[in-house]
């Protein structure tokens, strides 16, 4: 029997399987894939939908073309959008877990009483792919800045926005320095109520892509590796990995403390948390809270910190409502 399930267990690595994952209620991507309203949306899907092992429709997602139609379709088919597309070799994200991402966000503005149609954000790194601001504009109405530090990033953003007419609701600015964060992005007259960002993951390219390997051996049972999920140096690595960028940007927000109500980052492991609490703590922050959420096809979480109580951050609201 142990030898029955273990072979199942393995079965189920090789071809996908992934435990249901609980999105948040506002996540119009909840259940499986409707292939046959995707492939309506965007007919170029229809060459990489094929039946599973299991007997039911779905992709190769070790296929970046195949990545990367899928992603097309969910923009088309649940957010009406009519243009999306990157340069070769940038990050293609997971949609569905991106909007996780902002739908937790808009709770814990919520909580504070900001209306939600008014919210302006900040997205640190959006990307060629412009993910969250696309989901944030179109779900919520929010404002939205997007900066980045590659040039080709930030022209296949604003053309993203421009072409679904966008141009109000998403602003994407040039990040000069790739040292900073908010420095040359975040100007004098700027209020954001919210900062997002989803740091790079791993500390080298070398690191990158032996996970990429892991990942991909235990999707399809190979040794070779290719980035389904693409990647530029400075989406998927940077030195010190996930736990130094969020530091810096921990270190960084003070010096931006009245002008943002709530910052916040995506942690992918755990087992930084208690390094960051202990640098929020040694910032100053009035206020911390971490967020689990669905990521992917996995538990994640964001951490969102405040240098305001919660009776400075009601004043801070009120003062930006009657302006």
């Amino acid at each position: 029997m142990q030898n029955k399930n273990n072979r199942i267990n393995q079965n189920r690595r090789r071809t996908g399987f992934k435990k249901p994952i609980v999105f948040h209620p506002q996540n119009r991507h909840q259940g499986q894939y409707d292939f046959k309203k995707l492939i309506a949306a965007n007919p170029n899907l229809k060459q990489y939908v094929k039946l599973n092992p299991y007997g039911t429709e779905s992709i190769n997602f070790h296929n970046p073309a195949a990545v990367k139609e899928l992603n097309r379709s969910l923009l088309f088919s649940h957010y009406a959008i009519n243009y999306w597309d990157i340069p070769a070799g940038f990050l293609c994200p997971p949609i569905p877990g991106r909007a996780e991402y902002i739908h937790h966000a808009a709770d814990l503005l919520k909580d504070d009483g900001v209306p939600l149609a008014q919210v302006r954000c900040l997205d640190i790194g959006v990307g060629a792919n412009c993910i969250y601001p696309l989901i944030a504009s179109l779900h919520y109405g929010w404002n939205v800045v997007g900066s980045d530090c590659s040039k080709e990033a930030v022209a296949s953003a604003r053309l993203i926005a421009e072409k679904n007419e966008l141009q109000e609701l998403i602003v994407i600015r040039q990040q000069h320095n790739s040292k900073h964060f908010l420095k040359g992005i975040v100007q004098p007259e700027d209020c954001f109520h919210l900062t997002i960002c989803n740091p790079p993951f791993h500390k080298s390219a070398a690191e990158a892509k032996k996970g990429s390997a892991r990942k991909t051996k235990n999707l399809v049972g190979k040794k070779t590796a290719k980035l389904n999920f693409g990647g530029q140096s400075n989406e998927l690595w940077c030195e010190g990995g996930e736990y130094e960028f969020v530091l810096g940007l921990i270190e960084e927000s003070k010096t931006y403390a009245s002008s943002v109500l709530w910052f916040s980052s995506l942690v992918a492991k755990d087992v930084h948390l208690k390094g960051i609490y202990a640098a929020l703590k040694r910032a100053g922050t009035k206020e911390v809270k971490t967020v689990n959420m669905a990521q992917g096809n996995k538990q994640s979480r964001f951490v969102a910190w405040s240098f305001l109580n919660p009776v400075e951050r009601k004043n801070w609201i009120n003062e930006r409502n009657e302006k």
